[in-house]
């Protein structure tokens, strides 16, 4: 199994000190029953509408805060969990997409926590989260055509030795490196801001 070894630019440190991730590699499998993803997803957002996860709030915020200190506004451009959060109380529901995709989605929605999942395979060189210079491609789809887009300088970004994997931390991720449950090796970073104090949080101070 290919080994991961994701890195935190000092300069990203200092705009959240309490930054911790954890992140785990998978060798993939056939998936057996894709319903039992499309269950799980159907759960989590029951659960977002029931409101049962006491830290949500605080952990969001948090977020937001970590958003503005590089010049993000987040109400607009918020953070993935945030963002999947908002959508299921307007709509009661996410689609399943995926049975891969579901899986994370769920574990986003349901803990209040930004989720990742990456095609491994894509990357080229070791995940960095790093301060941009402005001048890093990153591919995405506008009105489903492929462009390739630039982020702002000094934006904080998943990036690899090619490019940008995913704008504004965690907020929109890049076509290249898309996750589906077709990938071979599977890289997922499931991420916490400083002011989190849930208890599964709270249980490692770092994943790597």
């Amino acid at each position: 199994m290919r080994s991961v070894t994701p890195s935190i630019e000092s300069a990203v440190s200092r705009l959240a000190p309490g930054f911790r991730a954890l992140s785990i590699v998978v060798e993939s499998a056939p998936v057996a029953d894709p319903a039992v993803a499309e269950q799980a997803l159907a759960e989590a957002c029951l659960a977002v509408q029931q409101d049962d996860v006491p830290w949500a709030q605080a952990h969001l915020a948090a977020w937001d805060e970590a958003f503005s200190a590089f010049g993000a506004k987040a109400k607009r451009t918020p953070c993935s969990a945030q963002a999947l959060r908002k959508r299921v109380l307007k709509e009661g529901s996410l689609p399943a997409i995926d049975p891969v995709v579901d899986i994370y989605n769920a574990i986003s929605i349901r803990y209040a926590v930004p989720v990742g999942g990456e095609n491994l395979a894509a990357y080229r060189g070791e995940p960095r989260l790093a301060i941009a210079r402005g001048d890093e491609p990153f591919d995405t789809l506008k009105s489903a055509e492929p462009v390739v887009e630039y982020p702002e300088p000094g934006e904080v970004i998943w990036r690899d030795d090619i490019g940008v994997t995913c704008r504004r931390w965690n907020w929109r991720q890049g076509v290249r490196t898309r996750l589906d449950s077709g990938a071979q090796t599977m890289w997922f970073i499931l991420e916490a801001c400083r002011r989190c104090r849930c208890r599964p949080c709270m249980r490692r101070e770092s994943g790597w």
